[in-house]
């Protein structure tokens, strides 16, 4: 028997008609039937969303089916409709993470609800330890592939249901390289790298990132690869950015904290949310 979505509003029960179901939600609350691009913002990029566009309507995730509250600083639990020229965009301000002790399916109801609400563009940030001694701090990166060191996936259980019922999906191409080309029409100086997601909450030991770095990774971080599994399962194209808010455990002297973390995204992040704006409105 068929479940009735309006009978849950848990994502692990019936992830994808609970996400179709918080869709039909952001049509009615923001009073757009159809969005083209959603971008989630990571730590410290709450100051990217104002520079996208004029906010068209803001309201609290918690106020559609599925979506819990974020409960780490830096992630204000809203998501903001915003046009830019004639694009429409959904801006989730931070997003939900295993370590906060939400399954997968939670992990990622935002990409599934982005994507059944039209967008076959997802963006996502995050901050993340720079391993690539090239990098600097404060610097924007974009991700061309991952390492998923968290041992979970979006995809794990029942086969999906019609017409979602693609259980092997092809990450060969995960990160759009049409995307990223279009963001460095707005930047050519931005470099691109291997993301690994561990899964925190937790810093990275020295050894950790060692490891990381034999792996082939430049960044470390704990969100983003299960959002990208996501979307791609679902046919939409990813591109990922990484605001590089400390070098990884071990590089500098020192010791890592989460408040420097915040602070430097506060930083950078209103200027990479200007290249970003830049860049959905040449899509």
């Amino acid at each position: 028997m068929e479940l009735d979505v309006k009978a849950t509003s848990d994502p692990d029960i019936d992830p994808f008609g609970v996400a179709k179901l918080a869709a039909h939600q952001v049509a009615e609350r923001t009073g757009v039937p159809h969005h083209d691009v959603a971008v989630i913002l990571g730590s410290g990029w709450l100051a990217a969303a104002d520079r996208m566009g004029d906010v068209a309507t803001e309201i609290p995730v918690t106020d559609l089916v599925g979506f819990p509250a974020p409960s780490v600083a830096g992630h204000a639990g809203a998501l903001r409709s915003i046009a830019a020229g004639p694009k429409r965009i959904l801006a989730f301000l931070g997003r939900v993470h295993m370590y906060e002790g939400h399954s997968p399916a939670a992990v990622v109801h935002a990409v599934r609800t982005a994507v059944m609400a039209g967008c076959r563009i997802i963006v996502l940030t995050n901050a993340a330890g720079g391993i690539n001694r090239e990098y600097s701090v404060g610097q924007a990166v974009l991700i061309a592939d991952h390492i998923n060191l968290t041992g979970q996936s979006p995809l794990r259980g029942p086969t999906p249901p019609a017409p979602f019922d693609v259980r092997f999906v092809d990450m060969t191409t995960a990160y759009s390289r049409r995307l990223r080309d279009a963001a460095r029409l707005v930047d050519p100086s931005l470099a691109e790298g291997v993301y690994a997601s561990f899964p925190g909450p937790q810093f990275e030991t020295p050894a950790e990132v060692r490891m990381a770095a034999q792996l082939g990774a430049d960044l470390a971080g704990m969100s983003t690869v299960l959002e990208t599994i996501a979307a791609r399962h679902l046919g939409a194209e990813v591109l990922a950015c990484s605001l590089v808010t400390n070098m990884a455990a071990g590089l500098e002297p020192g010791e890592i904290n989460h408040e420097e973390v915040l602070t430097v995204g506060r930083q950078s992040a209103e200027h990479v949310g200007g290249l970003l704006a830049e860049m959905i409105g040449r899509l």
